[in-house]
């Protein structure tokens, strides 16, 4: 049995109970649309949050990564650049060496040919020194135990990028500045340094383009991961926005209903005025 009073408007209570629920229900599904997610903090899902805050933390740290293999990337790609160039500069002193066997040659001819061999000597200096990427160089001896970069994220694991010195006078390159073609005994001295040079500067390129090969694939490794993590926090944290647009027309239709409701409930007092009518 109800009771008619002025001090207790019971339906009006239930009315702006339900109203103020679906107001509450309204901010939710508003906050996912405006933000695309359904777990915006701890108070939404202690438990979804703090995975997908473990995993945000462990794609930044992958970040890094990637950043560290770019750098090693670059100073690999000027590294086999130079040594590539150097390659051929050798390549032309093969040619040079070779004619300057020949017995028959004049002394003028001689001399071109001794001052054409200085001058590509030279090039391959100026391509030594010159085969550097944000101050790290590994062609010129001056990093002797190679470059190390990041492999994971717990930055507990390293690729190694090894040096090559191809200074002259080196262990790969024999050749120097005091090699000369001005006889032919220094020809055929030369010749022979050549040879040797020629044949290990091939196997240290090929080995430090094996090197590139492993960061670029180690690379594509860590993009990929990269690219599965974003797509599990996702899974996590992503609202359905097709979902929330439903509820969110839903609500919008009980949110006008309950203002109705209440303004019905609030109504409802004006009735005990018609008992006091005469």
């Amino acid at each position: 049995m109800s009771t008619n009073s002025v001090h207790t408007n019971t339906s009006a209570a239930v009315a702006l109970q339900n109203l103020t629920r679906t107001n509450q229900r309204m901010d939710e599904v508003q906050g996912r649309i405006s933000t695309g997610l359904k777990v915006q903090g701890a108070k939404d899902n202690a438990s979804i949050w703090a995975i997908a805050q473990s995993q945000r933390a462990d794609l930044g740290a992958l970040n890094a990564v990637k950043q560290s293999l770019a750098r090693a990337t670059s100073l690999a790609d000027v590294a086999l650049a130079a040594g590539e160039s150097i390659s051929d500069l050798l390549n032309q002193l093969k040619e040079k060496v070779v004619a300057a066997q020949d017995v028959s040659l004049s002394t003028q001819s001689r001399e071109l040919l001794n001052d054409d061999f200085q001058a590509v000597l030279r090039a391959i200096e100026s391509a030594v020194e010159n085969a550097e990427f944000d101050g790290g160089n590994l062609l010129n001896g001056s990093l002797t135990n190679g470059i190390a970069f990041l492999a994971n994220a717990d930055a507990t694991s390293f690729i190694t990028l090894a040096s090559k010195d191809l200074s002259l006078s080196g262990a790969i390159i024999s050749l120097s500045t005091a090699d000369t073609l001005a006889t032919v005994t220094g020809a055929s001295q030369a010749l022979s340094r050549l040879n040797a040079s020629i044949t290990s500067l091939n196997s240290a390129l090929g080995e430090m383009g094996a090197q590139a090969k492993q960061i670029a694939a180690h690379t594509n490794f860590v993009a990929k991961l990269t690219d599965t993590l974003e797509a599990g926090i996702g899974n996590l944290v992503d609202a359905d926005l097709a979902k929330e647009s439903a509820r969110l027309q839903a609500l919008q239709v009980q949110q006008q209903l309950g203002v109705q409701s209440l303004s019905i409930a609030n109504q409802a007092p004006q009735i005990i005025l018609s008992l006091f009518q005469g």
